[in-house]
């Protein structure tokens, strides 16, 4: 009697696709919410262990890493970084990894979360239309990373199979206003060109449907002499710039997860503008925070927990400190921060002309006058306005008026003012993953940058 009552009670649970717990196992059983990055599952608010179950695909993919880059990547969930996973202390959890059919490799799993042989990997070795079960012990709170750990290595890593798993303390976690999940990665690319008719490419880079003008695959040699084309946040450039940029108001507590997934450069962390009032080092949830630092230093395969509340209005870069990474290479992010202005705490005065005794012999590009120059002077942080043209972090803008833009995808056929006062009130809007997170909400302010621009010749 009681084996059918079990039959009867397993037949059931398949139906209504409930977690099964094991014969004997008295936790309950729920299904881990997972999530792409930025966002970040709820928080656990039970105060008892549960027996939770994961589930996590391995897809390989391409996309896009930059405009007019696509690469193929290998993914846990569909994007890098994979998703995102939480649990807490005390929860005994079963891993299970999917690697689907129409994959080309084996992969794997290493969480650092996990005490046991190689984080799982030494058990997930999984080749593709298969699929590797096993369970474990949350027994160390903390942020940690999780990424393949399939030979080669770097490769896999590199491909983009990494993530960051949460295992909250049994205490609980203090509530914030918002929490996000950012991960920083370095791609080492080099143009896909099989041969042809050659066999399926090992990368699967030579997917249907894809121009091969645009395709990039993963370069060995890049990788060993650690010159990365690109440093982003969350797998893309300008993957939290734009229309992505993370939101908050004043006043309120942001947390973020911030990992590195390497796989060669320490990252460091910093927010311009703002201070990592808490800043949980490592990832260590259970030692006091580091408080009110400038940036913090992350190692590849590492991560921390960084809290702050913004108390002036503005939009806050979110950057690798190695600056060239972050305006060269795509490592920057935005946090858009609304709310009234706190005159008290940070406020503008005004901006007068140095007397000719000052100002020395003027050094004037184009035939600007004093005030233009000024109207362009957060425009030269990035573009060059000399008559050389030169490419900065974006386009030299000598004689950019009326002239076509250079930028791949921009919709308009020449720059005059309409276009440019579109551009500089959103550029988001115009090109959702532009380098320029710079808006202008004033018009008589882009009027006099227009004006600039225009005898900018």
């Amino acid at each position: 009697m009681h084996g059918k009552r079990w039959v009867a009670t397993t037949l059931l649970a398949l139906v209504a696709g409930a977690p099964m717990a094991r014969a004997g196992d008295a936790l309950p059983a729920e299904n881990a919410v997972l999530t792409d990055a930025p966002n970040v599952p709820p928080p656990i608010t039970r105060k008892h262990a549960a027996h939770v179950n994961v589930t996590l695909d391995v897809v390989e993919t391409t996309n896009e890493i930059a405009d007019r880059v696509l690469y193929t990547k290998w993914t846990f969930g569909g994007k890098a970084p994979g998703k995102f996973i939480r649990v807490r202390e005390g929860d005994l959890v079963t891993f299970t990894l999917r690697n689907l059919t129409n994959n080309m490799m084996p992969h794997n799993i290493d969480l650092h979360a996990v005490t046991g042989p190689g984080g799982g990997a030494k058990v997930t070795l999984t080749a593709p239309g298969n699929e590797s079960t096993f369970e474990w012990k949350a027994l160390h709170a903390g942020i940690y990373v999780y990424h393949c750990a399939t030979a080669p290595v770097p490769m896999h890593l590199s491909n983009g199979m990494y993530g960051l798993i949460l295992v909250e303390p049994k205490a609980g976690m203090e509530p914030v206003d918002h929490e996000y999940y950012l991960m920083q990665s370095e791609w080492y690319t080099q143009r896909a060109e099989p041969e042809p008719n050659a066999a399926r490419a090992y990368t699967g880079s030579d997917k249907p449907g894809v121009s091969r003008g645009d395709l990039y695959e993963f370069s060995f040699d890049k990788m060993l002499a650690e010159r990365p084309d690109y440093v982003t946040w969350n797998g893309r450039v300008g993957s939290l710039t734009g229309a992505n940029a993370l939101q908050a108001k004043v006043g309120e507590k942001v947390r973020l997860y911030v990992g590195n997934a390497g796989l060669n450069l320490v990252s460091s962390f910093h927010i311009i503008g703002d201070h990592l009032e808490k800043c949980y080092d490592e990832g260590s949830l259970e030692t006091p925070p580091l408080r009110n630092i400038q940036n913090h230093l992350i190692p590849a395969g590492a991560a921390a927990m960084i809290e702050t509340v913004f108390e002036v209005p503005g939009d806050y870069p979110l950057v690798d400190h190695s600056l060239g990474r972050a305006f060269n290479k795509g490592a920057l992010g935005i946090m858009h921060v609304d709310g009234p202005q706190q005159a008290d705490i940070y406020k503008f005065i005004a901006t007068r002309p140095l007397s000719d005794a000052l100002a020395g012999k003027p050094n004037t590009p184009g035939h600007l006058t004093p005030a233009m120059r000024e109207s362009l002077s957060t425009c030269a942080g990035c573009h060059d306005l000399s008559a050389a043209r030169k490419h900065l972090v974006g386009p030299g803008l000598f004689g950019v008026y009326g002239r076509s833009p250079s930028i791949n995808g921009v919709k308009f056929e020449k720059w005059d003012a309409t276009a440019l006062n579109t551009w500089l009130t959103n550029a988001a809007a115009v090109k959702a993953s532009t380098m320029m997170s710079y808006r202008v909400p004033d018009p008589k302010d882009r009027a006099r940058i227009i004006e600039a621009l225009e005898h900018l010749k």
